[in-house]
Order: structure tokens, then C-alpha cells, then sequence
């Protein structure tokens, strides 16, 4: 067998698992696990070592999760382990305003007691969400992780896809999926371009304590350089996502902790009492990405591979998981039909679903932004007599809170 010509015709003949997914962050777990209980085998390759994210340390980085994206981590055996950590939004409050002079008069306010399904979504760390994926993944026999590595090449044939790692091993699976990110080397490697373009906004996040207790309430600021975000963590903490225009956040992020406080603390307001500083610092660029097709031959993209999107609403990581649940049922019911799981017209089965709830929820966030950052008199007139219009109204309100609670559309099973 020391031919290379026929060792690699025997490799092209046979399979590491079904399906690769290049990417380990959240999606990629997530995806894994999925496709997993539907008997599926997936390897996963992801270029950080395991432990990188599943230390003990609070540094403040969480996720706003919706009622749908918990149902479908209860789905695959996550929530469990992660529940006693989440902390319930139990309501939201949307106000427009300027830094130091406090909301204007209009605003919007979402009680979760409007609708049945309870809180519409749950604030949960970083560190707690990645450790329970890590040992979900341990204890699942179908998955293979691969770490300190990357996947660095790509060819696809009529039967599957070869992928090269960075270390130099090989690995043949029927389908790629690409989890990795905005600058997905998956998706350029197939052919795939982009549309977007930069924000002039960097995002400021971090975590603070407070004197007053958040009752479980989330709050959306919308200033003239950008939103401020105030997400309720258990205790007395929140997760800050502050944006500002990038010539701001430099000068800010420069600051020491003292001074960064003292810039945020008239853009806070005094309604949590005293504020200090909790965990660490951290600061990215925002711009939008969308890949103009989410699917090519043997190859699939999910996540911020497939929409990198402005995080005004929180909406990142729930549309990623439900490209998650949309794909894992795709593939599903190719399979029970006998199809090729990787041919690309069920592969644009999948696109055709995600596309226009993608589509949407980008457009929706890019307009929201731009109409919001910025201070131009008759826009804020206008945007803070509809925002008044909708809160008047018990039916739009319970439509936009179905919206964050991610219930709305054609959902996935594993959302259901």
C-alpha cells in the first residue's frame, strides 16, 4: 500500500464521518450535537486548544439567548447543564435618547407576561454555554473533535469533499459545513462572495456590577454614535454591549477602568444605583457580511459564515442556531428519502429557508441601526412617535415580543 495513487483512491472510496464542520465556536457544537441524535457522524475541526474558553474566570462576554434558541440547546442535551446559570429576561425597555440627559418620553416596553410561552429569552456566559458544549461533545460517540488545527484546503468531487488540514492530515467526509465566521476560509474556498459593509461603530463590551437589583429587565439605549445595551446577568450584574463611533471607542478603550466607567456612567444612567467594573474588556469592529449564496457543491455555511450581522438586537448567535436546526432537519429528511445528502438541491433546500428570514432580520437590524445612530431632529421626532405608536398597542407589542422571543417563521423542529 505504499502507492500514493492507490491510497488515495481508497481514501476518495471511504469516509472519516458524514459530515465536517470546520469552525468550533458555537455553532459548530451545536450543529455537531444536532446531527448527531440524528444519527448522523460528524468530525469537527476547530483551530483553538479545547480549554481555551472553559476556564472558571467571569470576564463578562454573554449571549442573549431567545425562547427558541433554548428550546432547540434543551433539544440537544445542553440546557440542562446550563439552566441553573441563565438569568430570565423577563422584560425589555427600548428608549432613544442622548448621553447624561436620560430617554425621551417615548419608549417601548415588553413584559413577558404578554405572551404564554414565558421569558422571552435568557442571559447566559460565555464560560458556562462553551463548557457544557464541551462535555456534551465528550460524552457523544459520533462526534470527533480535532484541536489546535484548521482546515486550510478544500476539493470537492462527485461523491464528497477532501479537506487538507493545517497539520497536513486529510480528512473525506460526503459534506462540508463551515462555521468558521465572518472571513470564512470554507466559503471563499468554495467560490462564495459577499455583500456588507463597515458600520463606522465598534462595539464596547464588558460587565459591571451594580447597587440595584435588575429585576430581570433588559435595556436598549439608542444614542447618536450608537445603541447602548443593558443585559441583565444573574445577581447584581449586567453585560454591557456599548456601541460607539470608531474614533470614540478608541479614545475609550484607551482609558483607564476608572475613567472608562466615568464615560459610561452618564450613558448608564443612575437607575441601578452605584456601577463598577466587572471582568474584562473587549472591543469589536461592527460591520455587516452575508454571503451571497449559503450553499455550494458539498458545502454549507451556518452561522456568521453564512450573516454577519449588527448586534442592535442581539440576533447573532439565534440566527446561527437556527441555520443549526434548519440544516440538521434538511438533512434529516433527505436521508429518510434516500437522497444524497450533500447534492446540492437539497443543500438549496436549506438556503431557500434561511435566506429570507436571514435577509430580513439584516435588513431590519442595518435600517434600525441607521435610523437610530444619529441625532438629526426630524428622524427622532419621527422614530420616537412610532416607537410611542407601538406601545399603545397591545397587538404590535405582542408581535414584536414574539419576534425576540425568535417564535415567528417557519421554525425548526428541534425549535418547536
Amino acid at each position: 500500500m505504499d502507492n500514493p495513487a492507490v491510497a488515495r483512491i481508497l481514501k476518495l472510496m471511504s469516509y472519516d464521518s458524514d459530515i465536517l464542520i470546520a469552525g468550533g465556536g458555537l455553532n459548530g457544537p451545536a450543529l455537531a450535537l444536532g446531527l448527531a441524535q440524528a444519527d448522523f457522524t460528524v468530525t469537527m475541526v476547530d483551530a483553538r486548544p479545547e480549554t481555551a474558553r472553559a476556564d472558571d474566570n467571569f470576564d463578562g462576554r454573554g449571549y442573549a439567548l431567545a425562547l427558541a434558541s433554548k428550546r432547540l440547546l434543551n433539544a440537544i442535551g445542553v440546557w440542562q447543564s446550563v439552566a441553573a446559570d441563565a438569568q430570565p429576561m423577563n422584560e425589555i425597555k427600548v428608549s432613544d435618547g442622548r448621553a447624561g440627559e436620560g430617554p425621551s418620553p417615548f419608549f417601548l416596553h415588553f413584559d413577558h407576561t404578554e405572551i404564554e410561552e414565558g421569558p422571552m429569552g435568557f442571559m447566559l456566559e460565555d464560560r458556562f454555554l462553551y463548557r457544557a458544549f464541551l462535555s456534551a461533545l465528550g460524552a457523544e460517540s459520533r462526534i470527533s473533535k480535532i484541536t489546535e488545527d484548521s482546515v486550510v484546503a478544500q476539493d470537492v468531487d462527485a461523491s464528497g469533499v477532501t479537506v487538507t488540514l493545517a497539520s497536513g492530515k486529510f480528512l473525506r467526509a460526503r459534506l462540508l459545513v463551515g462555521c468558521d465566521g465572518r472571513q470564512s476560509g470554507v466559503a471563499k474556498r468554495a467560490g462564495i462572495k459577499r455583500t456588507g459593509w463597515e458600520y463606522g461603530q465598534t462595539a464596547l463590551v464588558c460587565a459591571i456590577a451594580h447597587e440595584k437589583p435588575h429585576n430581570g429587565i433588559a435595556h436598549q439605549f439608542f444614542m447618536p454614535p450608537g445603541p447602548l445595551a443593558i443585559l441583565p446577568l444573574p445577581g447584581n450584574m449586567s453585560s454591557i454591549v456599548w456601541s460607539e463611533t470608531d474614533e470614540n471607542a478608541k479614545r475609550i478603550n484607551a482609558l483607564s477602568d476608572e475613567d472608562y466607567i466615568a464615560m459610561l456612567r452618564p450613558r448608564f444612567g443612575d437607575f441601578l444605583g452605584e456601577i463598577s467594573l466587572a471582568g474584562g474588556r473587549f472591543s469589536y469592529p461592527l460591520n455587516l457580511t452575508v454571503a451571497n449564496d449559503f450553499v455550494a457543491d458539498h458545502v454549507a455555511l451556518v452561522g456568521d459564515a453564512a450573516h454577519g450581522m449588527h448586534p442592535i438586537a442581539g440576533q447573532g448567535l439565534n440566527a446561527g442556531l437556527r441555520d443549526v436546526g434548519a440544516l440538521v432537519q434538511i438533512l434529516s429528511e433527505a436521508r429518510r428519502r434516500g437522497e444524497d445528502i450533500a447534492a446540492i438541491d437539497v443543500l438549496e433546500r436549506y438556503q431557500e429557508w434561511r435566506r429570507f428570514d436571514t435577509h430580513t432580520l439584516v435588513a431590519a437590524t442595518d435600517i434600525t441601526n441607521k435610523l437610530f445612530s444619529n441625532d438629526n431632529p426630524i428622524l427622532r421626532l419621527g422614530r420616537d412617535i412610532g416607537m410611542g405608536l407601538v406601545n399603545s398597542s397591545p397587538a404590535l407589542r405582542r408581535t414584536f415580543m414574539r419576534e425576540a422571543a425568535g417564535l415567528t417563521g417557519e421554525l425548526p423542529d428541534l425549535m418547536r
